[in-house]
C-alpha cells in the first residue's frame, strides 16, 4: 500500500500563544537581514522637507519654542563644561549631537506624561520648565537644589515636572517606566510614560525585562533609544550583532520605529504617534533614534583615545540637528540672524548669573545627609551622625567650611 503524504501547507497547530502552520522545508531564520530596517526622515541636512513625507505639522509657536529650546541646551552644554573644567563643578555631561531628540520628544509629549531619564536627557526638563537656575543648584549640590546634594551633577530630578530622579546605573529606569505606566492604565489616566537609554542600556538584562514586561502587560509606555553609536568607549559593533534596537521590538511584540535623530520634526512626529499608541490602544511602543555622540561620554572621558577628532567634527559640522531645524524655521520666515545673535548672548548671561547664584549658596547641612530614606531614623544611622559630627569638630580644617553641621 502506497504511504500517504500529508499536505503540510494545510495543516496547523494551536499551540499554547496561537496557531501556527506546519512546513516540510527545513529553513532557519536568518540572523542578519539583506537590508538594514528604513529609518524615518523628514527634514535633509539642509532643512528642507523631503517630498511626499508623511508628518505631523509644527505650529509656528511650538517651533520657536523648540528652535529656543536646542539653542539654550548647546549653550548650557557649553558653559556647564567649561566650568567643570575650571574646577568649579564635579563632573558633567553634554549632549551635543542629541539637542534635537530631547527637545522635540518632549514638545511631542503631554505634561502629565512621567518621564523616566538616563542622564543624557536634561532638554526635557528644560522643555517643562526647569530654569537654568535650578539646573545650576543641581550641578553646584546647594541648598536650593531638590536632591540635597546627595546626587552626582547632572541627575536631575523633579517631582513638579513628572521628572523621575536620574539614576547612573544603567537600564534600571527601564521596568520602573513599565509599571507606571501600567499604573496610569489602572487608574484610567490620560497619559503615559516614556523612558529614554541609549544603545549600551539594550545590552542589560533590565532591558529585555522591561520590554517584554509592557508587551505582555500591554502598558502603555514608549520606549526611546538613543542610539548615539557608543557605549562609553563601546562601539556598537562590539555590543550586538542584530539591526541596531529597532528589530528588537517585534521579537517582543512591540510596534517600533527607527527615525534620524538629527531630525527635529521626524523625531517630534514619531513620538507624537507613538504616544497615541501607547495612550488609545494601550500598547508599547519602541522608538530607536539613530544618531552621533559628538561630545565626549562625560567629563572623565577623553574620546579621542577610542575614535578620531576628525570623526567627531564631520558629526559635528554636517549632521548638527541645531543648524538643520534653524534653516527649516529660517525658511518658513520663523527666525532671523538678529533673534538668533540675541538668543545666544541672553543665555550665556542667564547662566553666568546663575552659577554665580548657585556657587555662592549655602550647602545642605550635614543633617540632610541621613534624612528623607526612613521616617524614623534608625539608631546605627544616629550613631553615624554623632560620630561624623565629631570628626568634624575635631579635623575642621579638613572639611569645607561652608556646610553647615
Amino acid at each position: 500500500m502506497a504511504e500517504k503524504h500529508l499536505n503540510m501547507t494545510e495543516h496547523a497547530m494551536d499551540y499554547p500563544g496561537g496557531k501556527v502552520k506546519y512546513t516540510s522545508n527545513l529553513s532557519f531564520i536568518s540572523g542578519s537581514p539583506e537590508e538594514r530596517i528604513q529609518c524615518y526622515r523628514v527634514l535633509d541636512e539642509n532643512g528642507h522637507i523631503i517630498s511626499s513625507s508623511n508628518f505631523f505639522e509644527i505650529s509656528k509657536e511650538v517651533a520657536v519654542k523648540m528652535y529656543m529650546n536646542m539653542v539654550t541646551l548647546q549653550v548650557m552644554d557649553t558653559i556647564f563644561y567649561e566650568a567643570q573644567r575650571q574646577g568649579r563643578i564635579s563632573f558633567y555631561l553634554t549632549c551635543i549631537g542629541e539637542e534635537a531628540i530631547n527637545i522635540a520628544s518632549a514638545a511631542a509629549l503631554n505634561f502629565e506624561d512621567l518621564v523616566f531619564p538616563q542622564y543624557r536627557e536634561p532638554g526635557v526638563l528644560l522643555w517643562r520648565g526647569f530654569t537654568i537656575q535650578e539646573f545650576a543648584n543641581q550641578l553646584f549640590g546647594n541648598k536650593a537644589d531638590y536632591g540635597k546634594g546627595k546626587q552626582m551633577p547632572i541627575h536631575y530630578g523633579s517631582n513638579k515636572h513628572n521628572y523621575i530622579t536620574v539614576s547612573s546605573t544603567v537600564g534600571t529606569q527601564l521596568p520602573q517606566a513599565v509599571g507606571a505606566a501600567y499604573s496610569l492604565k489602572m487608574d484610567g489616566k490620560d497619559a503615559c510614560a516614556i523612558t529614554y537609554f541609549g544603545d549600551g542600556g539594550s545590552s542589560t538584562g533590565d532591558f529585555h525585562a522591561g520590554l517584554n514586561f509592557a508587551a505582555v502587560m500591554e502598558a502603555p509606555v514608549i520606549f526611546f533609544c538613543r542610539n548615539n553609536g557608543w557605549a562609553i568607549s563601546t562601539p556598537v559593533a562590539d555590543q550586538f550583532r542584530s539591526d541596531g534596537i529597532v528589530s528588537r521590538g517585534q521579537a517582543y511584540g512591540i510596534r517600533s520605529i527607527r527615525v534620524d535623530g538629527h531630525d527635529a520634526v521626524a523625531i517630534y512626529t514619531a513620538v507624537h504617534e507613538a504616544r497615541q499608541i501607547a495612550i488609545q490602544e494601550g500598547a508599547p511602543v519602541l522608538i530607536e533614534a539613530l544618531t552621533y555622540r559628538a561630545g565626549h561620554h562625560s567629563t572623565s572621558d577623553d574620546s579621542t583615545r577610542y575614535r578620531s577628532a576628525r570623526e567627531i567634527e564631520w558629526w559635528r559640522g554636517s549632521q548638527d540637528p541645531v543648524a538643520r531645524f534653524r534653516k527649516y524655521i529660517e525658511r518658513k520666515g520663523w527666525w532671523s540672524t538678529e533673534a538668533e545673535s540675541e538668543l545666544r548672548t541672553n543665555t550665556r548671561k542667564q547662566l553666568s548669573e546663575a552659577i554665580q547664584v548657585a556657587e555662592k549658596s549655602k550647602k545642605p547641612p550635614v543633617a540632610d545627609i541621613f534624612q528623607d530614606v526612613y521616617d524614623v531614623v534608625p539608631s546605627n544611622l544616629s550613631e553615624q551622625e554623632r560620630i561624623l559630627r565629631e570628626t568634624i569638630s575635631r579635623h575642621s580644617k579638613d572639611y569645607p567650611s561652608d556646610v553647615p553641621v
